[in-house]
């Protein structure tokens, strides 16, 4: 935990953001987190994959969920070893806005009882769910608040909570404030925010198709002041029991900037961007991390700091799983302090 303030705020490290070659482990990640002072993790669904083909000799299919949960079991021990607590499963994606009858309403409602099991096994009670980046889904926030306030009611039968996401890419969720009302819309007392410090830097104020690397259309003037606007509103208006997490990450300016397209795998170029071009606070980033931090910090809120990088620079800085995660938390002190 981080002194701030007279207060003791936790912290947590996604395990998905940390080692970068075949013999990085999900038991030596855990190590290295831990012997870096964080007090728990997010626990990622590839690192559950991965820790099975290191267990089984192969692969498991990611909806044999029998065999994730005992992978599940066993994760929860190593975790254990190490007095780290699983605070969240992530991420789980393109839940809501499927037509009623759908094929892919089905799977996403079978996939969630799915990975309720997971969490059983591993000991946690808060599911990640970012906003659907998929194509096709409804653009009416009344279908979107339905189908989370359904899946917050299936999970509330166990005691777990929804922590809901804007991914800056999303189809029709990609700010705090669309998330936010989402979420009231909802009404559910197990259904919140993860709030991110990317998601909303990046959306909001940041663009990687553009030269100067901020969103066009605006004098630099207008858009400090649209900014600060949002941040502002933040603080005033989201109630701090309703923050479940708060995760932080910087974006590097891309140089030359990303095309404004799709990718060949669909990705929306904010996507393409949050996938490998993350990197720590303090580290290279341009985006105004430290704002977003006071805003939330505005709230009242006092909860989890999740660090979750995804930095394509980071095997060439960072060769050691523990050197990272030492400044990961140095970075999250220096936020705290500034």
């Amino acid at each position: 935990m981080i002194d701030y303030q007279g207060t003791k705020i936790p912290t947590c490290y996604a395990t998905c953001s940390i080692g970068h070659r075949e013999s990085h482990t999900l038991p030596l990640k855990l190590k290295a987190i831990a012997d870096a002072g964080f007090n728990a993790i997010e626990l990622s669904m590839p690192d559950i994959l991965a820790y099975g083909t290191l267990l089984n000799g192969q692969e498991p299919d990611p909806k044999d969920y029998d065999t994730l949960a005992e992978i599940g079991k066993e994760t929860k021990a190593r975790a254990a070893e190490h007095q780290l607590r699983i605070l969240m499963l992530q991420p789980f994606s393109n839940f809501e806005g499927w037509p009623r009858d759908s094929s892919e309403r089905k799977d996403a409602f079978e996939r969630a009882e799915g990975w309720m099991r997971i969490m059983d096994a591993v000991g946690t009670d808060m599911l990640q769910v970012g906003s659907s980046d998929a194509p096709g889904i409804s653009s009416s926030l009344d279908d979107l608040a339905n189908d989370l306030a359904e899946l917050a009611d299936l999970y509330a039968i166990k005691g777990y909570r929804i922590a809901y996401e804007n991914w800056c890419w999303a189809t029709h969720a990609p700010g705090w404030k669309d998330v936010w009302r989402i979420v009231e819309k909802a009404d559910r007392p197990n259904l919140g925010l993860c709030l991110d410090t990317f998601q909303s830097g990046g959306g909001e104020w940041a663009d990687p198709t553009t030269p100067s690397g901020l969103v066009d259309g605006l004098s630099r003037d207008e858009l400090k002041a649209r900014w600060l606007h949002s941040l502002e509103e933040l603080s005033k208006t989201v109630p701090p029991e309703k923050i479940y997490l708060l995760q932080i990450s910087d974006g590097y300016k891309m140089v030359p900037p990303i095309e404004a397209k799709t990718n060949e795998g669909g990705l929306r170029p904010r996507g393409q961007w949050s996938h490998d071009y993350r990197p720590l606070p303090y580290d290279g980033g341009y985006l105004p991390v430290q704002d977003f931090l006071k805003a939330v910090l505005g709230t009242g809120f006092r909860g989890w700091l999740s660090v979750e990088v995804f930095d394509s620079n980071a095997p060439e800085k960072y060769p050691d799983m523990l050197e990272f995660s030492k400044m990961a938390m140095l970075s999250l002190e220096k936020l705290l302090q500034s």
